[in-house]
């Protein structure tokens, strides 16, 4: 069975919690604190994908990993900046699942219109530092003690990847996802997605 890179679906819910409930019990990387429900958790993709995809990486009919892009804050002129996040099932580790997402979701998002990608990690995690780093993320600003999780207060660093022409206006507004699906250039960024995989 071919790996896929698609939008999220419903029936991948349950997949995506196995892997995000973890982080939420037994890390810092995400300040979330009790797993949220199927139904609650798929209104929150529904939501974030009014505009914005939600990634799965499909490996074998499991969900390998997840990958999203979602709004930074509420304010009219934030509107080119987004949040990214990007979660991977350990069965999948060392498979470059994590590579594929961010190359499809980055060459999505460029099109959509987003200028500046945000990600935000707890410190310290050198993993994910590294990982973003590779992207071409670089560190912007770091926070220090702005949650309280697992016993000790946690700081937060900031990473940004600025993916247009900085020297240029953006475009008037962000094509929500729904209006470049089936379009060459995205399932040009799929493809290019799964080519990072290591099978």
């Amino acid at each position: 069975m071919l790996p896929i890179i698609r939008l999220a679906e419903k029936r991948d819910v349950p997949g995506i919690l196995e892997i995000y409930a973890p982080f939420i019990l037994e890390t810092a990387v995400t300040f979330e604190e009790a797993i949220p429900d199927e139904d609650s958790f798929w209104k929150r993709m529904q939501d974030i994908m009014t505009e914005m995809p939600v990634l799965v990486c499909e490996i074998e009919g499991r969900v390998a990993g997840y990958a999203y892009a979602s709004g930074y804050r509420s304010r009219a002129s934030y509107r080119w900046s987004k949040e990214v996040s990007v979660y991977i099932h350990p069965d999948f580790h060392r498979k470059k699942v994590a590579d594929a997402l961010y190359t499809s979701l980055n060459e999505i998002v460029r099109y959509q219109g987003v200028a500046n990608l945000l990600a935000i990690i707890t410190m310290p995690n050198e993993a994910s530092v590294a990982f973003h780093e590779y992207f071409g993320y670089r560190k912007c600003a770091e926070f220090s003690k702005v949650g309280y999780k697992l016993g000790s207060w946690q700081n937060v660093g900031w990473f940004e990847l600025f993916l247009q022409d900085e020297n240029e206006a953006p475009k008037d507004r962000i094509l929500q996802i729904n209006e470049i699906i089936g379009e060459t250039v995205y399932l040009e960024a799929i493809q290019k997605g799964l080519k990072k995989l290591n099978l």
